[in-house]
């Protein structure tokens, strides 16, 4: 196993490794027309047309310097509305039984979500955005840009997608809180 390499990550091989407290403040809030979690898009690729803002608190705005050049920006958020969590669940795309982390799925343990979505402009701490998938109201945590030749992967596998593609685009009640 790969993490035998690194003993000092892996609790079962260091028992006395410390589990450390972690806590995030927001830095801004996404404002969009979707206010539950039905009828939300369940990825921006599904959103192309959804356009939204995300307010970024006057104490981050210097951090939006030079953003502007971006034409897509990365959005880490928490995903506030979102259920409790279970380890197997049953995706948007797919009709069958799946673990937690081989799926999109929005109610997981720390429950953050990552949305990439369009930069249409930028006014003082405002940014207009489109394709956007989040809730109004989404505590956003960090903003970064979309780099095509950072984040782009060629010969990518996608698992149990490959053969569960549906045309499902917005989400359903199945992981209501």
């Amino acid at each position: 196993m790969w993490l035998s390499l690194f003993p000092a990550y892996n609790s079962l091989a260091n028992p006395n490794a410390a589990i450390m407290k972690i806590e995030y403040e927001p830095i801004g809030t996404v404002h969009s027309p979707f206010i539950e979690p039905e009828g939300t898009p369940i990825q921006s690729s599904r959103a192309k047309n959804a356009v939204g803002s995300v307010v970024v608190f006057p104490e981050f705005a210097d951090g939006l310097c030079d953003l502007d050049g971006f034409s897509h920006i990365i959005l880490l958020c928490h995903l506030h509305k979102a259920g409790r969590y279970r380890l197997k669940v049953v995706p948007f795309l797919d009709t069958q039984l799946r673990g937690l982390f081989a799926t999109r799925a929005p109610s997981r343990p720390n429950s953050i979500g990552l949305s990439i979505v369009e930069l249409l402009g930028i006014d003082g701490n405002t940014l207009a955005i489109q394709g956007v998938d989040l809730l109004d109201g989404t505590p956003v945590l960090d903003i970064k840009p979309y780099v095509g030749e950072f984040d782009d992967r060629d010969q990518l596998r996608i698992g149990w997608l490959k053969h569960a593609r549906k045309n499902t685009k917005v989400a359903d009640d199945r992981f209501k809180q």
